[in-house]
């Protein structure tokens, strides 16, 4: 999809992407006014969304004819899916599968990227938890590994970093980890202090947010971490025990990492799939009248309910029994208000095609600049997901970067 370019005219905003055209009045009393004439999605996306429902087993989908495989597998591989899209092609007929050559080099580069990486990832999780409980410590395992547990095949979800809460004694432990085990501390962050173990980058939260981002989210991380004083719920990793994210918690922090990353720049599918299986596996366990309290309360709502929308009704996560709910699966996801179809069109187009691409200079004034350019291209979006005006979350950001300039 071209890159889309805008213009004003007459108080109307006009965004043309190829043969898209968007419009939508200038934002007045804090409020959002759009209208799409028309959302066109390329044949080759389209090709890729089929094989990815395919792929996380929608099999009412009919196998597409003529695929692109190279496009496609580009794409899978921008959203971190090409796991997911291999997965497809097991349901494909065989005239309508990748060339022999090409479809080996996927499955070798699958199981060493994916799955062997995964065995790793796991590895690590288990020795380091062992390392923390031999030293008196609890560990909880944030997003990456807990989302993977609800997907299909979660070795076909892609590992990154080891994000970690030591339930409030991240400090001892860091103290710990350099002066028994010789690992450096990296503390140059916000929200987290940074290490390295077997290979993988962890993160070890003090706090769940960067509570100097936005000044909302010292409210918020107050109650993540009255949630995060739970520890019933666990699993087994390679023998060890882990501790997981109680069901509300991690609805809130999914949900919340979700919208920071939209608002500040982009999502994938990838995450966006995180939410859907999340609220398929442990919809019914969430207490959706506190969830949604505090979503409201924050000014997290309606992309709440347009993120829902997108999952049942372009990625097939399946039902949608009737206007009052939606559903992902069995776990109904309580009230749903109506989700402006013009709105929730813009939001599934920025996932797949962010209207602000570009790539970040390394130089630090090109650097600076590009990042005013995106946040001021970016302020629809954070209005989205934000009760914090958007030169209120300018001024917390600059005081942020002036307390850690290494994250300039």
């Amino acid at each position: 999809m071209k890159k889309a370019k805008a213009r004003h005219l007459s108080g109307w905003l006009i965004f043309i992407s190829g043969s898209e055209e968007f419009s939508f009045t200038s934002k007045a009393n804090n409020s959002l006014n759009f209208s799409i004439f028309a959302l066109k999605i390329p044949s080759t996306m389209t090709t890729f969304l089929s094989l990815l429902r395919l792929g996380i087993g929608d099999r009412s989908i009919l196998p597409p004819k003529g695929v692109e495989w190279p496009q496609v597998l580009r794409m899978a591989e921008e959203h971190s899916l090409s796991g997911v899209l291999l997965d497809a092609v097991d349901h494909l007929p065989e005239g309508e599968r990748p060339p022999k050559e090409m479809l080996l080099e996927w499955i070798g580069q699958t199981m060493m990227s994916y799955e062997s990486r995964y065995e790793e990832y796991r590895k690590a999780i288990a020795d380091l938890a062992a390392w923390y409980r031999a030293h008196g410590y609890k560990m909880m395992v944030l997003k990456g590994h807990t989302c993977s547990l609800d997907w299909p095949r979660p070795e076909h979800r892609p590992c990154g970093d080891i994000d970690i809460w030591l339930f409030g004694q991240q400090q001892e432990a860091d103290d710990a980890l350099s002066r028994e085990a010789g690992i450096e501390i990296d503390r140059t962050h916000h929200h987290h202090t940074v290490f390295t173990w077997q290979d993988f980058m962890v993160e070890n939260h003090y706090d769940f947010l960067n509570v100097h981002h936005h000044r909302s989210n010292v409210a918020f991380e107050r109650i993540l971490k009255e949630l995060g004083r739970d520890d019933s719920h666990w699993t087994e990793v390679a023998g060890e025990r882990v501790y997981l994210p109680s069901p509300n918690l991690h609805a809130l922090f999914l949900l919340k990492h979700l919208m920071g990353h939209f608002a500040a720049d982009r999502i994938t599918l990838r995450q966006l799939l995180d939410w859907g299986f999340f609220v398929k596996a442990h919809g019914q366990e969430v207490d959706w009248n506190f969830v949604q309290g505090v979503l409201e309360r924050f000014g997290m709502m309606g992309m709440f309910h347009i993120l829902n929308a997108i999952c049942v009704e372009e990625l097939g996560l399946p039902g949608l029994p009737g206007p009052a709910a939606r559903s992902i699966g069995a776990a109904s996801v309580p009230p749903a208000a109506a989700v402006n179809p013009s709105l929730k069109n813009r939001v599934w187009n920025e996932i797949l095609s962010p209207e602000f691409q570009g790539t970040m200079p390394a130089r630090l004034l090109p650097r600076i600049v590009y990042k005013f350019r995106r946040w001021k291209a970016n302020g629809w979006k954070h209005e989205l997901c934000y009760k914090d005006t958007l030169w209120s979350a300018f001024w917390a950001g600059v005081w942020g970067h002036l307390l850690k300039p290494k994250s300039i």
